[in-house]
């Protein structure tokens, strides 16, 4: 149960892998919120209607996701997952015990911290921009990061013990930090095929409403397909 009965806002963007991780977190709590979408390809997160609202110092950097719940305004998606984690602790998106917690923040961060800074939006932009990247450089570089965390990632998992999800029969913290990486890597035709338990662990999710509400084309702002043709 919700401590405030207002509907929490998520200030996202579509294609935003961090919003991704946290509109997966609060569709696993099932919790109830309201989307507002900026546009980070034109830079709408960069201009002061964005910045003013942002916490903590941070409106320099025109984060994307920012939740706005319980009377804050919270940024950094590890940060909000795990504040979401603490409001309302079932179901549970870390596993009991400590050491077993401590594993699935590493993978998570894995994740956040080993290949999100060298793959975000920034990043590209100055690839292309400062050193002249054509797209196909740009996803030798996103293509070859990608392979880096997987191939780590996938030791990290270690042999196969039949569970569906990474460390167990549901999903947490580390799904939420996967399934939009997975997402980014098939949108830049990284080759899956070497990871069996992570293929096994996205196909698993992507079976679950929670994961599919949170997918980028079922987002407000996404792209719209053209409608068909009428038949001549």
């Amino acid at each position: 149960m919700a401590e405030s009965a207002s509907i929490p806002v998520l200030h996202s963007y579509w294609r935003s892998s961090a919003a991704y991780r946290v509109r997966i977190a609060l569709a696993l709590k099932g919790q109830p919120y309201r989307s507002v979408t900026w546009q980070m390809a034109q830079g709408e997160h960069l201009q002061p209607a964005y910045r003013r609202l942002a916490p903590f110092g941070l409106a320099p950097f025109g984060l994307v996701p920012m939740l706005d719940i319980d009377g804050l305004r919270l940024q950094q998606s590890l940060a909000i997952i795990e504040y979401l984690e603490e409001r309302n602790p079932e179901p549970a998106l870390l596993p009991p015990g400590r050491a077993a917690r401590a594993r699935a923040r590493a993978l998570a961060q894995l994740i956040a911290c080993e290949v999100h800074p060298l793959n975000n939006l920034r990043a590209l932009k100055r690839l292309r921009t400062q050193f002249g990247a054509d797209d196909e450089q740009v996803g030798e570089w996103y293509r070859h990061w990608c392979h880096e965390a997987f191939s780590a990632f996938e030791a990290a998992l270690g042999d196969d013990d039949g569970s569906p999800y990474a460390l167990g029969d549901a999903p947490g913290i580390v799904e939420c930090f996967l399934m939009p990486q997975v997402y980014n890597a098939r949108r830049y035709g990284a080759d899956l095929a070497p990871y069996g338990r992570i293929d096994a662990i996205a196909r698993a999710c992507a079976a679950l409403p929670a994961f599919q509400a949170a997918s980028p084309e079922h987002q407000p702002d996404a792209p719209q397909p053209a409608p068909a043709a009428n038949p001549a």
